[in-house]
């Protein structure tokens, strides 16, 4: 077994293209000590980090229905549903299947809470506080308090335990996707706070660095980034869906801005030295970040793309590209 974290971008039914690098990964004996992820990254990473082995991911893959995933307030008449559900939930869709679906699935590898995803390890970054010892992080952001949220990292600013927090929820918050889903609440219990928190792409899509050491110390082994949007998209709907909705040009403008946060500040990240060199691209083309009634034979292709993606990696990458240059690493797995 080889060991490597991972960091996983968001991106709608994108995230298929993600669901078939984790697969694939897992298929090549990696397994993965701690996992970062947002909205539709998110869900795949929560159930790698529950201990979803290859088979258990394609079979929860293989519960969900797609088609149920942009779930209609009532009255549920297209069009008219996602206007009404706009102006009166601030989302055309509520998010509750995909809610609800992961929690099963989580509570059949035994996870519910953060607590059951707890690690201890006594040679982890040294300047990691007891509330960032977990399997999984999750990416939401607070548009109320203006902040990026790495969940359950960040609950204590909130006043709650972190092991007591529900991952399917966290998942959930990460998932809003603006305008798209229905926003998430996080109320403080001690001062009686609420803050709307949205998809964590609005601040961070791809928070590659997250698990890189601060304390000095070698990497005891890579990070791996699994990215799945395009560098600059060629339309703002291949970031922010366009609900069949015709916007106005101030609300057009708005989305263009939106869609300027979600790929903005994660591209200037990546042109840093040796960022994009840990990268699995998986082509997402061809296929819409909320195209969740495409044809089965275009979601098996985005399975494929993400397959062939890490075999690709692995057979370009024979060091742990988190380490000094100087210092030899074991190569990658032989191909399966």
């Amino acid at each position: 077994m080889v060991h490597a974290d991972l960091v996983l971008e968001g991106g709608g039914i994108k995230g298929l293209g993600t669901a078939g690098a984790v697969l694939r990964l897992l298929e090549r004996g990696y397994t993965f000590p701690r996992i970062a992820g947002t909205s539709a990254g998110a869900v795949v990473a929560a159930l790698a980090a529950a201990g979803a082995d290859a088979p258990g991911l394609r079979r929860a893959l293989a519960g969900l229905d797609l088609s149920r995933i942009p779930d209609r307030h009532p009255p549920a008449f297209p069009l008219i549903s996602e206007g009404w559900a706009l102006l009166a939930h601030s989302g055309a869709y509520r998010g509750d299947y995909l809610h609800d679906w992961l929690a099963r699935e989580l509570g059949a590898l035994g996870v519910s809470t953060f607590g059951d995803l707890r690690r201890d390890s006594g040679d982890d970054d040294s300047r990691l506080r007891p509330d960032q010892r977990y399997k999984l992080v999750v990416l939401a952001t607070d548009i109320t308090r203006g902040r990026l949220l790495r969940l359950p990292w960040d609950y204590p600013l909130f006043h709650l335990d972190p092991d007591a927090q529900s991952v399917a929820d966290a998942v959930r918050m990460s998932m809003s996707i603006p305008l798209y889903f229905q926003p998430s609440e996080l109320t403080d219990p001690v001062t009686g706070c609420t803050s709307v928190v949205v998809d964590g792409a609005v601040l961070s899509n791809f928070p590659v660095e997250i698990f890189d050491r601060t304390d000095g110390r070698r990497p005891r082994w890579p990070t791996f980034g699994v990215r799945i949007l395009p560098d600059l998209p060629e339309n703002a709907d291949e970031i922010i869906p366009a609900l069949g909705i015709p916007l106005l040009p101030p609300f057009e403008l708005l989305k263009r801005v939106l869609v300027t946060a979600f790929v903005g500040h994660d591209q200037t990240h990546l042109d840093r030295p040796g960022v994009r060199d840990r990268m699995i691209v998986v082509d997402t083309s061809g296929v819409g970040i909320t195209e969740f009634d495409a044809p089965p034979d275009k979601l098996r292709r985005l399975l494929r793309r993400g397959r062939d993606a890490v075999d690709d990696f692995l057979a370009r990458t024979h060091a742990d590209l988190t380490a000094p240059p100087e210092v030899p690493a074991p190569p990658a797995p032989a191909p399966a």
